[in-house]
């Protein structure tokens, strides 16, 4: 069993200018009406990482720690600046299986092995409010840290200030206690943990460093988790573009998969739209890679795509049917729906839940984190991209823009009904298409491929509407034959089933124009300035 918990939290050190010395007093500041002293308690931590250190370079941290009122395996996962999740799991000799599998993605078959050891002799505070509700805990930590591996080395010492907001608490509260802090001789820490910092510190080559290369290496160690602006990059070639866009899918991949495991809102959607973006660039852009690689690790990633769907499609699904049963009148809500939904939904749950949860233990899912990794490791480029990104990255767009509108195309003259419906489909697929490969295109092409990629979002967004109350009206039917058989009445699931129509009938009609505007010779020419 395992607790996760939201930590929010700053770091500070002295000043290079001040000694290490106790808390300044933060009564007054903001809602803080009292510092209440906790006493001193003892932190033994030993991290764990493989030899390769692939935890600490994404940020997470594994450790076993004693003392305090947590003690137990700890996992932080980076969830932006200040901010992490941390999953507990109760103390043991060994790494619990629950924690074990949320590295997986990252550590695969290599063995953990104790990284580093670090002792904290830490001094704590409580900031609370007017009514003793605590807002933040304080802490000053004489940390004390040894490297265990590859071999064990010698100590090093430095004090540390954290600042950890109570569960629930106001962010600003952080910016509020800021001045306060830095005036009492405190700064940022330049580290953005306990490991990084010691990994940093006791670097064996680092004793071989003159003070300011010492300098830098301690500024490398802060790892900032602020968004950059895209910016369009004139001098990249074609395989740098593309390439950045492949890193940044296979990390969403790999950092994803402790969030599905941990069924966190949303994480199956955006693990499977990195599949997809993934697979779909590598068809896009295949004058850049080599479709002899990439196609068998493409063909890996639509079959990880359809099991991440089962569930994702069933959480849609289940969503569509209920917000339009929740338009239906109660006079007209004949017969157990509400309760009959529900629990054909939590069936459909319960088995793709575990289904999934085993395709990502299993080998075949592990071994394409293998091929993803060798693909970076080695890219299969071809000749053009050495080239200019701008042209190779221009026709790949537009080729993939040609593609969707021989589809839209055939869709406006397919007759209605099931042939109708099928070309709609083939044409929202070649729309998600498009409006990737202009995703990728954005350090080339700049802010046109930006709102080149609106505009493929909007025909998408049309489609796959459509293709939702396609699928909606089979579940309709599904659900209206097993209440029959039920005995009970089938009359509001063919109700559902007619609006669901007249919906599908409506998107048709807004196809045409919207696809007027889309298809105007005008944004096409934009991407070519």
């Amino acid at each position: 069993m395992v607790d996760t918990m939201r930590e929010i939290e700053r770091k500070y050190e002295a000043s290079g200018t001040t000694k290490d010395g106790g808390l300044p007093d933060l009564t007054g500041v903001d809602a803080v009406a009292d510092m209440t002293d906790r006493g001193m308690v003892t932190l033994d931590a030993t991290y764990y990482d493989t030899p390769g250190r692939r935890l600490a370079a994404d940020g997470v941290t594994l450790r076993r720690r004693t003392g305090g009122g947590d003690e137990g395996w700890h996992l932080k996962l980076p969830v932006g600046e200040d901010t992490r999740d941390e999953i507990r799991a109760p103390l043991s000799d060994t790494l619990p299986g629950t924690l074990a599998a949320l590295v997986r993605s990252r550590v695969r078959a290599t063995e953990l092995i104790p990284l580093v050891h670090l002792l904290s002799e830490r001094d704590v505070k409580h900031l609370v409010d007017a009514d003793g509700a605590l807002l933040a805990e304080i802490s000053a930590d004489r940390v004390t840290a040894r490297r265990l591996a590859p071999e064990t080395g010698e100590p090093v010492r430095w004090t540390e200030y954290e600042v950890e907001l109570a569960e629930g608490g106001d962010p600003a509260l952080l910016d509020a206690l800021e001045p306060r802090l830095t005036a009492a001789g405190l700064r940022r820490s330049a580290a953005p943990s306990k490991l990084a910092r010691a990994l940093a510190e006791t670097d064996p080559a680092r004793s071989a460093k003159g003070p300011a290369q010492k300098k830098s290496a301690k500024k490398s160690a802060k790892k900032s988790t602020k968004k950059k602006p895209v910016k369009k990059a004139a001098g990249d070639t074609a395989g740098d573009v593309v390439l950045a866009y492949v890193r940044r899918q296979i990390t969403a991949i790999v950092a994803l998969d402790p969030a599905v495991r941990l069924d966190t809102p949303d994480s199956v959607h955006r693990m499977r739209v990195a599949t997809r973006r993934l697979r779909s660039v590598f068809r896009s852009y295949r004058k850049v890679l080599d479709r002899a690689v990439t196609d068998p690790i493409g063909a890996e990633l639509k079959w990880l795509a359809a099991e991440l769907g089962v569930d994702r499609d069933r959480e849609v699904l289940t969503a569509r049917l209920a917000e339009r049963l929740a338009e239906v009148p109660v006079e007209l809500r004949l017969g157990p729906v509400a309760a009959r939904l529900r629990i054909w939904s939590e069936a459909r749950r319960q088995g793709s839940r575990g289904r999934l949860l085993e395709v990502l233990d299993g080998e075949r899912h592990l071994a394409l984190l293998d091929r993803l990794d060798g693909l970076l490791a080695d890219p299969p480029l071809r000749p053009a991209a050495a080239r200019p990104a701008g042209e190779v990255i221009l026709d790949a767009v537009l080729r993939d823009y040609g593609r969707l509108a021989e589809r839209v195309e055939a869709a406006l003259h397919a007759p209605a009904g099931q042939e109708r419906d099928l070309t709609l489909h083939e044409a929202r697929k070649a729309a998600k298409r498009a409006r990737y490969a202009a995703e990728a295109a954005r350090p080339a092409l700049g802010k046109p491929a930006k709102r080149f990629r609106k505009l493929m979002t909007g025909v998408q967004e049309l489609l796959g509407d459509h293709q939702d109350g396609v699928v909606a009206r089979e579940a309709l039917r599904e659900l209206g034959v097993q209440s029959h058989a039920a005995g009970e009445s089938a009359f509001t699931y063919g109700l559902l089933y007619g609006r669901e129509e007249a919906l599908a009938a409506a998107r048709e009609r807004e196809l045409p124009e919207l696809w007027a505007e889309v298809s105007r010779p005008a944004h096409r020419a934009a991407l070519r300035r």
